[in-house]
């Protein structure tokens, strides 16, 4: 099934945030203003799509940490229903997998339902304007990296580090819906 780009919300702008991150920082969006090119991932740490990607999401802001490039990661999922996704399992877990990406908390869900963020992981990815120009899939294989034969979000960073557009068609992410609070 083809996805449009209105369904991606691809060329709406960034919505403006302030989160806690593991380490104790409080981020906003323009903590990333030095930056040419932004990708948030709404995650968590009790899927297993995330599970299964954890350590590429983490190697790609390695690989890309002395270009003008940063990754962040927003757990927004209700810490009461799925308590491995509370604020201190979060920080456990970035400690763990040794992540070099701020691990953000959106304990009042505002900043997933503002985004329309709807899985685990869900992955944005703004130009230097924060325009939103990808909203696809990490790769072509969640499961096995060995299998993977398309980089899909490494050739879309690529792209607008460039100054480029994308220029594929664009397959959205799937994963665990995101867990929300009961009203």
């Amino acid at each position: 099934m083809a996805v449009s780009p209105e369904d991606l919300k691809i060329g709406t702008k960034a919505i403006p945030f302030a989160l806690k991150g593991v380490d104790g920082k409080t981020y906003s969006l323009n903590s990333f203003d030095d930056k040419k090119v932004l990708c948030m991932i709404f995650m968590c740490n009790h899927c297993p799509y995330v599970v299964a990607v954890q350590q590429r999401i983490n190697e790609i802001a390695k690989d890309y940490s002395g270009k003008s490039f940063s990754l962040i990661a927003i757990s927004s999922n209700d810490p009461e229903t799925y308590p491995e996704d509370s604020f201190e399992n979060m920080a456990i877990r970035s400690k763990e997998e040794r992540y070099v990406f701020p691990y953000l908390f959106d304990e009042s869900q505002e900043i997933a339902k503002a985004y329309d963020a709807v899985c685990t992981p869900d992955i944005y990815l703004y130009d230097e304007n924060r325009v939103l120009k990808y909203r696809g899939r990490i790769d072509d294989n969640w499961k096995d990296e060995t299998k993977v034969t398309r980089n899909e979000l490494r050739l879309a960073i690529d792209l607008l580090l460039a100054s480029k557009e994308i220029d594929f068609e664009i397959i959205p992410s799937m994963g665990c819906s995101i867990k929300w609070k009961r009203q």
